[in-house]
C-alpha cells in the first residue's frame, strides 16, 4: 500500500516505511524530527523539471506528464519502490506546500499505474 504524507506531519507508526522522494531536504527540518527511513533523492524530478514547475497549478498536468517520462528511465528505483510497497505500507514524504500536484503524488500514481 502506498501513502503520500507531507514530511512536516507528524510521523505515525501506520506510515510504514518513510520515504523522502524530494531532491533537496525540506528546509527547517531536522533529520531526526522527519524519521525519514530513505531518502531516494534520484527518484525525485530534475531540477530543471522542478524549477519549470514551480508548484503551478495551472502546469500541474504538463508536470505530470513531464514527469511520467523521467520516472521511465529509473525503472530500478521505480521497481524497488513497488517491490517495497507490495511487502507493507510505503509512505512517500514530500515538502511542497502544494497537495494537490506534486512530484509525491505524481509518482504514487505512476506506481499504481504500473502495479
Amino acid at each position: 500500500m502506498i501513502k503520500i504524507k507531507r514530511v512536516y506531519e507528524k510521523p505515525d507508526r501506520a506510515d510504514g516505511l518513510r520515504i523522502l522522494v524530494d531532491r533537496m531536504w525540506p528546509r527547517g527540518l531536522k533529520k531526526k524530527e522527519a524519521r525519514v527511513d530513505v531518502w531516494l533523492k534520484d527518484i525525485a524530478p530534475s531540477a530543471e523539471l522542478r524549477k519549470w514547475f514551480g508548484h503551478e497549478p495551472e502546469k500541474c498536468t504538463e508536470f505530470r506528464d513531464r514527469y511520467f517520462r523521467e520516472l521511465k528511465g529509473k525503472n530500478e528505483m521505480v521497481s524497488g519502490l513497488a517491490r517495497k510497497s507490495r511487502e507493507g505500507a510505503v509512505t512517500l514524504l514530500y515538502g511542497a506546500k502544494y497537495e494537490a500536484c506534486n512530484n509525491a503524488t505524481v509518482l504514487k500514481e505512476y506506481l499504481e499505474e504500473k502495479a
